[in-house]
């Protein structure tokens, strides 16, 4: 688990329903809901499955809703990360509608080359990682949501172990001005 500031604290265990104290015990059983449903939503996936921010909510329930109250739900604190700033909670509901509108609505449901699935699953998971929706968990469920993107075409998984994190943070940061080149390289690298 990361440390984040919130609300100008660092915090690492957060409140959760299973009474976990131990960060090793915290950080098992989000791995164990994020393979569980990456095990679920893969066995449903199929060339309609319909990408929105509906679905995006419910990867992040499925995978923290035994662990989290606000499993699934938009964050309400405001977060950074090395000193970035992530959008302001107060906006997170009309980014994720504006990021469902004008990118997600856009996805088809199958791509006739593999340069346009990997540019499109690029903006996908940097809009998602630069918007950060929950309070915890967005990485991985970023990263499960471009599996699925890739697994919907007939690709086999991503391997986001072989990123350089620096670069990966340099590439969400580029969001904000709508670049997304360098994630589009990084994409295309592990694909």
């Amino acid at each position: 688990m990361t440390k984040y500031k919130v609300n100008q604290v660092e915090s690492e265990i957060l409140p959760n329903l299973l009474g976990l104290s131990n960060l090793a015990d915290i950080e098992k059983s989000e791995f164990e809901g994020f393979l569980m449903a990456e095990f679920d939503l893969s066995e449903k996936l199929s060339i309609r499955t319909k990408i929105n921010i509906n679905y995006i909510r419910n990867i992040h329930k499925l995978a923290l809703k035994h662990l989290y109250s606000f499993a699934g739900k938009y964050r309400t604190v405001n977060m950074s990360k090395g000193g970035f700033l992530f959008p302001s909670a107060l906006f997170i509901h009309e980014n994720m509608q504006v990021f469902e509108q004008e990118i997600l609505s856009k996805l088809p449901n199958k791509y006739s080359d593999n340069e346009d699935l990997i540019n499109d699953i690029a903006i996908v998971h940097a809009e998602l990682l630069f918007i950060h929706p929950f309070r915890e968990g967005n990485g991985r469920t970023a990263r499960l949501l471009a599996n699925l993107m890739a697994r919907k075409q007939g690709i086999p998984i991503l391997k986001f172990e072989n990123i350089k994190f620096d670069q990966y943070v340099k590439a969400v940061q580029k969001v904000s001005e709508k670049d997304y080149t360098l994630m589009k390289q990084i994409i295309k690298s592990i694909i």
